[in-house]
This record gives C-alpha cells, sequence and structure tokens, in this order.
C-alpha cells in the first residue's frame, strides 16, 4: 500500500484505542484527519458520567492538537435514530433481541461516516478496532477478507460481521496488529490525554444505559405473568439431534402456561431478554431467575431457576437465506456440511465448534456444545481458522 498522502479520515470516540489508531497512522505517514461523532443528544437514559460525549470530543480534540492533525465535529444524530434506534425499539416491540453495534457499524460508520470521509478526498477511513483486514488478488480482481484482531482478548472481529467488500476495501484498523497492552503503552509513551482513559460500555454513540427508560421512551409498560418452568420438565429430555430435527430444535421450547407455576408479575414481556437475570424483581428462589422465552402475544415471560436451567440451552440455530451476509460476497455455499468451522453469538464468547448445514432455504448452525440464551435478532458469526467468514440474524 502506498503511503504517499493517501487521506485517512479517523473516526476518533474520545478513547485510547482510536487515539493510537491515529498516532499509528500519522507515523506511517497518512494525511490524517480526526473526525468525532455526535449522534445521541437524548441524556435523560443515560447513567451520569457514563458517557458525557462533550468530554469525549474535547478529549479527541486534545488528541488532535497533540498529533498535529485537523479535527472536526460531525452530527449524525438524524441518521443515528432513524437506523438504529429506531431499528431497536422495533426489534424489541417484537420480542426479538437486537445488537445495535453491529448495525451502527455497518449502518453509520462505515457507511454514512464513510460517505463524509469521502467527501473530504479521504481515500479510507480508521477506527480503533480490534480487527485486521486482509487483501488478495482472485482471478485479476482484489478480494478482501476480515481476520480477527491480534489480541484474542479485545478481538472485535464479530462487531464488523456485517461489512461489505466495498467498506472493507475503504477501511483500515491500525491496532489490529496491536495488544491492548500495546495500545496504553503507546498512548503512555506519547502522552496521549486519553492513555489512562477507560474502555466505553454500553451502546454505540449513546453508552451504558437504563434499558428501560431507554425502551419505554416508545414501549408502553403492559403488566403481565411471570411463569417458572422447572428443569424437571419433560420438554427438556437429552436426545441426539438427526438432520431431520434441525428446524424444530432450532425454535425456542414450546411452553405454555400450565407448564409452570405462576411467581410474579411484569411490565411488559417486551422489555426482556432471553438470558436476562436482572429486573425481574422476584425472590424467594435458591438460584437466581433467568428468561427462558418471552411471549410478546400473550404478555408472558418464561423464567428458569439458574443459569444452567436446560431451557437456556440449545444446540442449533437458524439463519433464513435473505439474513445471511457472506464476508467475501456470493451466495452461500450450496454443500450440505462444513467441516472445521467455529461460531459465535455474542460479543468475546469464545469461539465455539459447529457446523453449517444448508437446509430449508436457510443456513443451521449445529452447534457441537449446548450454547445459552440464543434469541432471536441476535447475530451470529462463523468464522474458518482467524477468518470471519459470514454472519447473520437469527431466526
Amino acid at each position: 500500500m502506498s503511503k504517499q498522502k493517501k487521506r485517512v479520515v479517523v473516526a476518533l470516540s474520545g478513547g485510547v484505542d482510536s487515539s493510537v489508531a491515529a498516532y499509528v497512522l500519522v507515523k506511517k505517514g497518512f494525511d490524517v484527519i480526526g473526525v468525532f461523532m455526535k449522534n445521541w443528544h437524548d441524556e435523560s437514559v443515560t447513567i451520569s458520567k457514563e458517557c458525557p460525549w462533550l468530554e469525549d470530543s474535547y478529549d479527541a480534540m486534545l488528541v488532535c492538537e497533540k498529533l498535529k492533525i485537523p479535527f472536526q465535529t460531525v452530527d449524525l444524530s438524524k441518521e443515528y435514530k432513524e437506523r438504529i434506534v429506531d431499528y431497536m425499539f422495533n426489534e424489541y416491540k417484537n420480542g426479538k433481541t437486537p445488537n445495535p453495534d453491529i448495525l451502527c457499524n455497518r449502518e453509520i460508520k462505515f457507511d454514512i461516516f464513510l460517505k463524509i470521509a469521502i467527501g473530504l478526498d479521504a481515500d479510507y477511513i480508521a477506527t480503533g478496532h480490534y480487527a485486521r483486514i486482509k487483501c488478495k488478488v482472485e482471478n485479476n480482481k482484489k478480494v478482501y477478507s476480515l481476520h480477527q484482531g491480534y489480541d484474542n482478548e479485545k478481538d472485535q472481529s464479530y462487531f464488523l460481521c456485517q461489512l461489505s467488500q466495498y467498506q472493507l476495501s475503504k477501511s483500515l484498523f491500525p491496532i489490529g496488529e496491536l495488544s491492548k497492552k500495546q495500545v496504553r503503552e503507546i498512548a503512555n509513551k506519547e502522552k496521549l490525554i486519553t492513555a489512562q482513559k477507560k474502555d466505553s460500555q454500553g451502546l454505540c454513540f449513546i453508552g451504558k444505559v437504563k434499558l428501560p427508560d431507554f425502551l419505554q421512551q416508545k414501549l408502553k409498560p403492559k403488566k403481565g405473568r411471570i411463569i417458572k418452568i422447572s428443569s424437571s420438565n419433560k420438554l427438556f429430555q437429552q436426545k441426539k439431534i438427526s438432520s431431520d430435527e434441525l428446524q424444530d430444535n432450532s425454535k425456542p421450547f414450546d411452553y405454555n402456561i400450565k407448564d409452570g407455576q405462576e411467581i410474579g408479575f411484569h411490565n411488559g414481556a417486551h422489555f426482556y431478554t432471553i438470558g436476562q437475570r436482572k429486573g425481574l424483581a422476584v425472590g424467594g428462589t435458591k438460584d437466581p431467575l433467568y428468561v427462558i422465552k418471552t411471549d410478546i402475544i400473550q404478555n408472558i415471560i418464561y423464567v428458569g431457576e439458574g443459569k444452567n436451567h436446560p431451557g437456556l440451552k440449545r444446540n442449533v440455530l437458524f439463519i433464513k437465506d435473505e439474513n445471511i451476509h457472506l464476508t467475501k460476497g456470493g451466495k452461500i455455499f450450496r454443500k450440505t456440511k462444513f467441516q472445521n468451522l467455529k461460531a459465535r453469538i455474542r460479543y468475546r464468547q469464545p469461539l465455539q465448534d459447529v457446523k453449517l448445514i444448508y437446509k430449508d432455504k436457510g443456513v443451521y448452525l449445529l452447534f457441537e456444545d449446548k450454547q445459552s440464551a440464543i434469541a432471536q435478532g441476535q447475530f451470529a458469526a462463523w468464522y474458518y481458522e482467524d477468518e470471519l467468514i459470514g454472519s447473520g440474524v437469527i431466526s
């Protein structure tokens, strides 16, 4: 890659990772511009001081001053609301579990922000993600692949699983080959103001939020019953899954009120997700209660006692054809099975052994070990060695 005055616009969050990403690019001789995105205005639902955007913007500006590069801010709150916040409300309303961070990358950082950067005559955009991009020439065409970051503990390839070939071709991840420890060391050595700043948590660009307060902006409370399902229920009898039973086993267990015991009430099934423990406000059990199913139509929450409750565990999930995204493009392979693949259904989950089986106008992911809290609307991503080759929304 030529480094002669190639222009890169860096998405600066005010954190240490994007700060060091900008530093690395400056050291490599790129023409670097720092841009801070403001995508959220309503601070009434954020937990105090968890995502103070004004402070973050100021820190990003100071980093740019230190690095002697231009700095500017852009307000994308309108686009963020339309593409991310409205999507979140709609998913929760329909009993699904959205992942706004993945959509934020696909729709905001690597789409809207990329267009802004191109308007600034940029050749690339860059972020502080712990991931790597590789490029090979196949049939006289450049093909880009997405790989895990060098630091397995911080790998963020999962959050980038929906990026297209075009988006990858225009993106740089300058710290993908570094560990978090090395990033901190560089920031300290260069006396960047973000060197000791804690990593941000919570929703992309919003921060750590009071989720019920956030959702109640549009979703109204609605009193409903909480039904406890015993772990000894006959629905949980162990059996080996055959290829003919994939469809049935890819769905949550089909509980009804008669299968359990009413133990309390909730404020709306749409406020809860599978695997959730907090917010149930029901006591008197030996182990904590976990949501094992939500019924939006009947407004019922089914719960089980203990994190190992069999109602939380499944081997199979299904992704419809139209929801499958292959990093290198093209259509899903029509082979019956794939070997030596691994997958994850959430960030920082250790990669799990899996087989992909194409059937029923989609793909089944059949895991070697049962997975906890598989929820409709989540993203599953699958890998071959360290390369993320595909992803999709769980049906």
